[in-house]
C-alpha cells in the first residue's frame, strides 16, 4: 500500500510490554504499513547492568537515525538513584510536546461522558520534571520548577498550530498562576500574546485545580487543554480514565528532529505473560505514529478496524462488561481481531480520517526571539540551615555588618517570620534571609554577595543556597512578599 521502507526503532519494554508490541507490530504488518524496524532494549534489563539511565550510547544512535521510536511500557528499578528513561529520552531529543487524544466510545465502553473529546498538549521538556532536587537540611527538601519563556511559546504556539490543523475550535491554558505568579504566569502571559495571532481560534485560562474539576464533570467544555508538563501528566491521565479507560490511550512526543510514541500506561508486571494484557493504547500510538511518518492511509484503515472490533464486542479483560461486551478475548486473540476487520469501518462510534503529516505546524512551533531587556541585581535570598528559634538566628546575624546590603526579611518555607511575624508560625530549620541593596541607585556586584556569605561563615551560619534577586526592565524577577 506504501513505498518506501520508513525507519523506526522498537522497543519491547518491560512487564506486559513485549506482548502488547507484538501485537501492534503483527496489525502494522498486516494492514501493509512500510516499516524497517529496528529492535533496541532499553529500560529494566539494561539498568540492571548497571546502567542507570536505562539506555546505552549504541541505542541512542539507532534511535537518532531513524524517524520514530514506537516504545511500550518500561520498568524502572525501585531505589538506587534510577531516572525516568521516559523524561530523559523526551528531553535529550528535544520531543517538547506531548500529545494525548482523550475521546469516549460511548456506548461501546462505559463512561458517564458520551461526547468527550478533548486532546490535552503538554510541554514535556522543564517544570518540576527536570528533577532538579535538594536535600538542604535535615528537614527540608527543595525542587525546582523550571519554566522558561522559550518552551512556553513552542508548546503554546504548536496547540495553536494544532487547533487550526485539525479543525479545533478553541485551545485552553490550564495554571496555578494566581500562586506561582512568575512561573506559572508567565506561561499565561506567553498564552494570551500567542493566542492574539490566531483570532480564529477561540481561547480561555482557567486556574488548573478549577479547571481540573470542571474536566472531570463537563469535559465537553473544552477542546484542545496546553498546560505546563506537572498539570498536563496528572490531567491527561484523569482524561483518558474518564473518557473510558487509560487503556485505551496513546500518546505522541513530537520534536523538531524526531518523536517517541507510547502507551499512557505503565508496565503492569503482575498482568505480564498471561496473555490479558489491552493493546489498545500502544496500537493508537503506532495509529499517531503512522500518521506522523506520512501513512495515513495506513493509519485510517487499522483505526477504523479497531473501533470496528470494538463495536463487535470483543473486549479484553480491563474493558469487558456483561451488558456491552459479547466476548472476552486475550492480547493475541484481540489483535487478530483487528486484523479480520481490517478494510471496515464502524457502523456506531465516528469513522476516523488522517492526512498527510503536518510538517508545516512543526516549522512554526520554533521559539521566537525576543529583545533582552536590561537586568539589574538587587539583592539576595540565602537559605540558612540553623536549628532552634528565629531569636537564637537573629543573634548570630546581629555580629555581622551586611553593607553595602541591609536584612528585609526572614522567611519559613515560604511565610515572612520577621519583621512582623506571627508566633503561631510553624518553622522547621531552614530559613530564607532576604538581603536587599540598601541604596539601589549605587549598583552591586556578584563580588558583595560573595563577601556576604563569607561574614555569615565567618559567625557560623550554614548556608544552603543562594538565589540573586534581579528585575528586568525596573519589574522584580521575584517573589516580593
Amino acid at each position: 500500500m506504501v513505498g518506501k521502507r520508513v525507519p523506526i526503532a522498537v522497543a519491547e519494554g518491560d512487564g506486559i510490554g513485549p506482548e502488547i508490541m507484538a501485537a501492534t507490530l503483527h496489525i502494522l504488518a498486516q494492514a501493509g504499513a512500510a516499516l524497517d524496524i529496528h529492535r533496541i532494549e532499553i529500560g529494566e534489563k539494561v539498568y540492571l547492568q548497571g546502567i542507570k539511565e536505562g539506555i546505552t550510547a549504541q541505542t541512542w544512535e539507532t534511535i537518532r537515525h531513524t524517524e520514530a521510536l514506537l516504545k511500550a511500557p518500561i520498568t524502572t528499578p525501585q531505589g538506587g538513584g534510577f531516572k525516568s528513561l521516559n523524561v530523559t529520552i523526551r528531553t535529550s531529543l528535544g520531543l517538547y510536546a506531548n500529545v494525548r487524544p482523550c475521546i469516549s466510545y460511548y456506548p461501546i465502553i462505559k463512561t458517564k461522558h458520551p461526547g468527550m473529546d478533548v486532546v490535552i498538549i503538554r510541554e514535556n521538556e522543564e517544570d518540576l520534571y527536570t528533577g532538579i532536587e535538594y536535600h538542604q537540611t535535615p528537614d527540608t527538601y527543595h525542587a525546582l520548577k523550571v519554566i522558561t519563556r522559550p518552551a512556553s511559546e513552542k508548546i503554546i504556539r504548536y496547540a495553536f498550530d494544532y487547533a487550526v490543523t485539525h479543525k479545533r475550535k478553541k485551545v485552553t491554558c490550564f495554571t496555578k498562576d494566581n500562586i506561582l505568579k512568575l512561573s506559572d504566569g508567565l506561561f499565561h502571559k506567553v498564552f494570551d500574546e500567542i493566542a492574539q495571532q490566531y483570532p480564529s481560534i477561540e481561547n480561555e485560562h482557567w486556574i488548573v485545580d478549577i479547571g481540573a474539576a470542571k474536566l472531570a464533570d463537563t469535559p465537553t467544555a473544552f477542546d484542545v487543554l496546553v498546560l505546563p508538563n506537572l498539570y498536563g501528566d496528572i490531567l491527561s491521565d484523569v482524561a483518558a480514565q474518564i473518557a473510558g479507560s487509560v487503556g485505551l490511550a496513546g500518546s505522541a512526543n513530537i520534536g523538531d528532529q524526531g518523536a517517541m510514541f507510547e502507551a499512557i500506561h505503565g508496565s503492569a508486571p503482575r498482568r505480564a505473560g498471561q496473555n490479558l494484557a489491552n493493546p489498545s493504547g500502544l496500537l493508537l500510538a503506532a495509529v499517531l505514529m503512522l500518521a506522523h511518518i506520512g501513512q495515513p492511509e495506513v493509519a485510517k484503515r487499522i483505526h477504523n478496524a479497531w473501533l470496528t472490533t470494538l463495536e463487535d464486542g470483543l473486549h479484553t479483560y480491563d474493558i469487558f462488561t456483561d451488558r456491552l461486551s459479547k466476548k472476552q478475548v486475550g492480547t493475541k486473540e484481540f489483535a487478530e481481531a483487528v486484523v479480520e476487520r481490517l478494510g471496515a469501518t464502524p457502523q456506531q462510534l465516528k469513522q476516523v480520517e488522517y492526512a498527510a503529516p503536518h510538517q508545516q505546524q512543526k516549522k512554526q512551533a520554533k521559539y521566537q526571539e525576543k529583545i533582552r531587556v536590561p537586568k539589574q541585581l538587587e539583592g539576595v535570598d540565602i537559605f540558612i540551615y540553623r536549628e532552634g528559634s528565629l531569636e537564637g538566628l537573629m543573634e548570630q546575624l546581629k555580629k555581622i555588618d551586611p553593607l553595602p546590603f541591609e536584612l528585609s526579611m526572614i522567611r519559613n518555607r515560604g511565610t515572612r517570620v520577621w519583621p512582623h511575624g506571627m508566633h503561631e508560625t510553624f518553622c522547621v530549620d531552614n530559613w530564607c534571609c532576604r538581603y536587599l541593596l540598601t541604596t539601589p541607585s549605587e549598583g552591586i556586584s556578584h563580588r558583595h554577595i560573595a563577601e556576604l556569605l563569607h561574614r555569615l561563615a565567618d559567625v557560623g551560619l550554614d548556608f544552603t543556597s543562594v538565589e540573586t534577586l534581579c528585575s528586568f526592565d525596573s519589574i522584580a524577577g521575584y517573589t516580593r512578599i
